[in-house]
């Protein structure tokens, strides 16, 4: 399996890269391709809560991280025109699973040529990601680097669950499909107009996903995960990953034997 993770939103320096510092050591140890994700906007909150530090500092932030480190990188994009500028930077360009039918935004993305990731929206079957598929290989002319991303289904108000089968449905496209363990356990808007959370589950969603079968996890990390600008209640603590990460290669080694 590969790992996506780091903070939700870029706070500031200091934290992405404790973080970052943090989880190369620790995949380092277990052997695990690291891509490190952190969201330089969070574009799309329910309520007008801090964003992060924008579209520049961000990426000035993620390219020292890029090169102090040796990482990959992965962030998100929400505009078409963001696209080409991102994509200098991040490996992966992500399309948030709000957007994930924007076409514009779709192809814009593609047209950089880097990986593509994208979320399957709270509202959208598994097979439906097969037409976004089809937008990117309108452009591309084939369904190379392309990742899929389940991330729960809305379940009523305020609550998402995750129908495991998805995951199987989308393998069947060939691409990499990738399980997000963090934002799987939200709960939108139950706090305030914040979006709260049960961290406690993660674990428990990792080892079902990863004995279905995925071909990569993604989860949040946070040194004070309390303290955080978004996503408080869902992102993991930076100081028990590796033991999360270790038994989450357990389930994989095992599945995929």
């Amino acid at each position: 399996m590969f790992l996506i993770a780091g903070p939700c939103a870029i706070e500031n320096r200091d934290m992405v890269f404790q973080t970052a510092e943090t989880l190369k050591r620790v995949c380092a140890d277990l052997g695990i391709q690291l891509y490190f994700k952190s969201s330089y906007d969070k574009a799309n909150r329910t309520s007008n809560s801090q964003r992060g530090v924008g579209m520049e500092e961000g990426l000035r932030i993620l390219q020292e991280v890029k090169e102090q480190f040796q990482l990959p990188i992965l962030t998100d994009v929400h505009e078409s025109w963001q696209c080409k500028p991102v994509a200098e930077v991040a490996d992966v360009l992500q399309i948030p699973a709000f957007l994930s039918r924007q076409t514009d935004l779709l192809q814009a993305a593609a047209e950089t040529g880097r990986i593509v990731n994208v979320k399957k929206g709270q509202f959208m079957a598994p097979w439906d990601m097969k037409g976004c598929i089809d937008k990117i290989v309108a452009v591309r002319g084939n369904s190379e680097h392309i990742w899929l991303t389940e991330r729960g289904s809305s379940f009523g108000y305020g609550r998402l669950v995750v129908d495991m089968t998805s995951l199987v449905e989308m393998r069947k496209f060939g691409c990499p499909v990738v399980f997000d363990a963090t934002h799987s356990v939200q709960q939108p808007s139950t706090q305030a107009g914040v979006t709260g959370g049960n961290r406690d589950m993660v674990p428990y969603l990792l080892r079902a996903a990863l004995a279905v079968g995925v071909d990569g996890i993604f989860v949040e990390v946070h040194p004070q995960p309390e303290k955080a600008i978004s996503d408080a209640a869902n992102q993991l603590r930076l100081s028990e990953i590796k033991q999360i990460l270790q038994e989450a290669k357990e389930y994989d080694i095992l599945a995929k034997s």
